[in-house]
């Protein structure tokens, strides 16, 4: 049994479409000040993202003793510049137009804790290449993903009807909805 240090569901899912065990215990982290710190120090998105996934797993592990706690964390990278969640529809939009027609990088984190420590990591990256559209089609696209998706998944979901943004996606689809489980499942076959 894994304690997952996130509430989205798709993570937990993964986890149990990979039949591994797992309990939902969220860090509450405020991840802004530190991606801001981060970014003012000049750090990478990788690093930001580890940093994240790493503070999570962290947190709830030191209030669950001898448990493994796994940590998560996904950017978007366009251009060395991190885009963040969105606040509002309005904010949705803004940012699928800065994506439009263009390549960025998804990269997730994943962090293992144990008693307050980290004890492993894995950063992975995929590349997709957004299509072109016209303003309408995008505004057209947002109004059919219920506002729970669109504020804690950002402005795409592969899973579902994100997969019809992309001209391009190469890379693991699980990195890209959040969790390169593979890596995981390699983890935990040596430490288990």
């Amino acid at each position: 049994m894994i304690i997952l240090a996130s509430k989205s569901k798709v993570r937990r899912e993964i986890l149990e479409k990979n039949n591994i065990k797992c309990k939902v215990i969220t860090s509450n982290i405020d991840e802004e000040p530190i991606k801001k710190s981060l970014i003012n120090e000049g750090a990478s998105p990788e690093i930001i993202s580890k940093n994240l996934a790493e503070v999570k797993a962290v947190k709830v592990s030191s209030q669950n003793e001898n448990q493994m706690v796994l940590g998560a964390d996904s950017v978007i990278d366009l251009q060395n510049t991190i885009i963040s969640k969105p606040k509002d529809r309005a904010e949705a939009l803004e940012i699928l137009k800065k994506l439009n027609g263009r390549k960025h990088y998804l990269i997730s984190s994943v962090s293992i804790a144990k008693n307050g420590s980290m004890i492993w990591n894995h950063t992975d990256r995929a590349e997709l290449t957004m299509k072109e559209f016209k303003e309408n089609e995008l505004k057209e696209y947002l109004s059919k993903i219920s506002d729970e998706k669109l504020f804690a998944y950002n402005v795409y979901q592969i899973e579902d009807k994100g997969r019809s943004l992309f001209a391009k996606i190469d890379g693991d689809e699980n990195t890209i909805m959040g969790l390169p489980i593979d890596k995981i499942k390699e983890y935990l076959r040596k430490h288990e």
